[in-house]
């Protein structure tokens, strides 16, 4: 796999398709990695030049051994378009990468036509529970943590039907980092961009999934009440809802960039 050193951390990324197609680059959740969107892959990279990565701390991206914040998650994404040559792109993340799109919409609009944002919230938690799981992570690894997050990733009805792609998600969890995983927590800790959605500067599409216990419906609606050009969709699944829902997600992106 292609790696693309940006100061301290080595990025790992992919892209598919023609680079003569419009740009849209893919950022992943806590604890997976960029496979992730295979099936968003699989969908669009007959209409756009698509660029994932795995954040830092995951796959097989580097592990920079201090607590991240969202201005690094962010800039790493920046970063990478610029190496790539890529003069502007779209972007889509989803949960913690949907709280790096939204920062990308604040502090590096110049980079993006436009954004979506999945199963996120411009304050994702607070602080004291996200600092206790990176504590429990660094001292006792990630299998806890990966037995636990079908329940919130998604519906009982999904994990009945597709037990494959839970457990490969799962495993990819189980696996991972715990020092990459329990730096990203830091960053959620203290990411708070609630007071900044207001200069957010890139038409958004907001997706919140009716049955995520996570990032409610209720935080995307906040999303888009505090950010200009910002507007909301729905979705039948929980917190991964590019997986649970893939048709209709890609039926989202299409949408929404064309």
């Amino acid at each position: 796999m292609p790696i693309f050193q940006n100061k301290d951390v080595s990025l790992n990324y992919q892209t598919f398709g023609e680079k003569s197609k419009p740009a849209l680059i893919f950022s992943n959740s806590l604890g997976t990695n960029y496979t992730m969107w295979q099936a968003q892959i699989d969908a669009l990279k007959d209409d756009f030049f698509i660029i994932c990565y795995d954040t830092r701390g995951h796959g097989q991206s580097s592990t920079p051994n201090h607590a991240y914040t969202i201005d690094e998650l962010g800039g790493d994404v920046v970063a990478l378009l610029d190496f790539l040559g890529v003069e502007k792109a779209n972007f889509c993340g989803i949960s913690m990468g949907g709280l790096t799109g939204i920062w990308l919409a604040i502090h590096a609009p110049h980079k993006f036509n436009k954004i979506i944002v999945s199963n996120t919230a411009a304050k994702i938690g607070n602080k004291e529970a996200w600092q206790d799981r990176a504590n429990s992570v660094r001292e006792n690894g990630l299998q806890a943590i990966a037995n636990t997050a079908p329940s919130r990733w998604f519906t009982d009805e999904f994990i009945a039907k597709h037990p494959d792609a839970v457990k490969k998600l799962s495993d990819d969890l189980a696996k991972g980092d715990k020092d990459g995983y329990a730096n990203c927590c830091e960053a959620l800790a203290v990411a708070d961009l609630r007071d900044e959605l207001k200069n957010a500067q890139v038409s958004m599409l907001v997706i919140a999934g009716e049955n995520d216990p996570v990032t409610t419906v209720t935080d995307g609606e906040f999303i888009v009440a505090n950010a200009p050009n910002a507007s909301l969709a729905t979705i039948n699944a929980s917190h991964i809802a590019n997986v649970e829902q893939s048709n209709r997600f890609c039926e989202l992106i299409l949408t929404w960039l064309k």
